[in-house]
This record gives structure tokens, C-alpha cells and sequence, in this order.
């Protein structure tokens, strides 16, 4: 029997509870397909993918990135099978391969859809690619710039995972932010509230004082 993270378990009540009857059928169906698909078969593995793609229109556009992460996560889509859906799907696609990542990979092997994800000017995407799994596995190089990113954009930081913990006492962070604030400041534009919101947290705490 396969086990179902409590993440995925949830995630699926609440997309069944919103779904209407025969949308919530059609995922049935599909999810089932997807989990006895055998992976030697390409023609049933091609099968599920067309569901995976088909979710928007058969769930509405406001469900199918969580019913797309219930198909991936009944397949057990491994790196090459989510870089594949990824680098052929549409915007709406990558952004619900982007989502299942902490659900179905374990490593660091999927940072390059979230890089490439994080060179694009969609907000959408970038959002996506901020969350929990990037939180986990990007370097702090690269998690800095993945911050700036969101400032560069628009994205509200709220979307960043663990922003607050991966933040604390980064000095390096506060200097990109104190460059990319002054930078706005020279060119006479504002500086987003939510770059203030983020240099308060590179603050380091305080440290309590010594009791005697």
C-alpha cells in the first residue's frame, strides 16, 4: 500500500471538497490511472500525462494546480519525468510541477526547474518557485537573489518559504538590500515596502544578557 504524505492527504480533501461531481470523478479516474500506470508502457504513461494536462479544463483553472500535484504525486513522477512535463508545458503546468516538488523529491536534483523558473519575468512562476522546496535546497547564494527576484518583480515576499528563518542575521542579504534600495533611491523610484519588510529581518535578535 502507498503511503500519502499528510500534505498530499490534505490537499486532496480540500480539492475534492471544492470540486463538483464530475470533476471530482474525472480526478478519480485519473489519479487511479496514474497510479497503476506502468512505467514500461509507454502508451498508458502518455495517458496520464494527457490528463496532467488536461486539468485546467476538465477541474477549472482555480483547481488544476492542486489536482495536476495529486496526479503527479499518484504517478510517484521521479526528476526526469517532472523536467520533462515541466519543459513542455505550458505556464500552468511548470507552475504545478514547481508545487509537487516537496511532495516527490527528496534532493537537491530539481533546483534546475526552479533556476530556470527564477530567470522568467512570470510572477506566477517565480511565486512557485520560492516555496517550500527552494526554501530546502538552494544555496545561499542563490536563495539571496531568488529574494531579490521577488523585489524585482513584484512578487510579494510573503510567497518566499522560510523567508524569516533563512533571513536571520544574513548580513550578506542586508547589503543587497541596502545596494538595491539605494539604487531605487538614485533613479528617484520607490522602494518597495517589502524590502524594508526583509532587511528587518537580517537583524540579528538580540543577544540576552548574561545572568550574574
Amino acid at each position: 500500500m502507498t503511503h500519502t504524505p499528510p500534505g498530499i492527504a490534505a490537499l486532496r480533501a480540500r480539492t475534492d471538497a471544492c470540486l463538483g461531481e464530475t470533476a471530482r470523478t474525472w480526478l478519480d479516474k485519473a489519479a487511479a490511472e496514474a497510479a497503476t500506470a506502468d512505467r514500461q508502457d509507454q502508451q498508458a504513461y502518455a495517458s496520464w500525462e494527457l490528463r496532467f494536462a488536461e486539468a485546467g479544463r476538465r477541474c477549472g483553472a482555480e483547481h488544476a494546480d492542486s489536482a495536476r500535484i495529486v496526479l503527479l504525486h499518484a504517478a510517484r513522477a521521479d526528476t526526469a519525468t517532472l523536467t520533462r512535463l515541466y519543459e513542455q508545458g505550458a505556464a500552468a503546468e511548470r507552475r504545478a510541477v514547481l508545487a509537487a516538488l516537496p511532495h516527490l523529491v527528496a534532493g537537491p536534483e530539481a533546483l534546475p526547474l526552479v533556476e530556470d523558473a527564477l530567470r522568467t519575468n512570470d510572477t506566477r512562476l517565480v511565486a512557485a518557485a520560492v516555496g517550500p522546496y527552494a526554501a530546502e535546497h538552494l544555496t545561499a547564494h542563490h536563495w539571496r537573489h531568488a529574494v531579490l527576484k521577488c523585489l524585482f518583480t513584484g512578487v510579494p515576499v510573503s510567497a518566499v518559504a522560510e523567508l524569516a528563518a533563512r533571513a536571520r542575521g544574513d548580513a550578506e542579504l542586508a547589503r543587497m538590500l541596502g545596494d538595491y534600495a539605494n539604487e531605487r533611491t538614485a533613479a528617484g523610484r520607490p522602494v518597495p515596502d517589502d524590502l524594508h519588510r526583509v532587511l528587518a529581518l537580517t537583524t540579528p535578535p538580540p543577544h540576552k544578557a548574561e545572568e550574574s
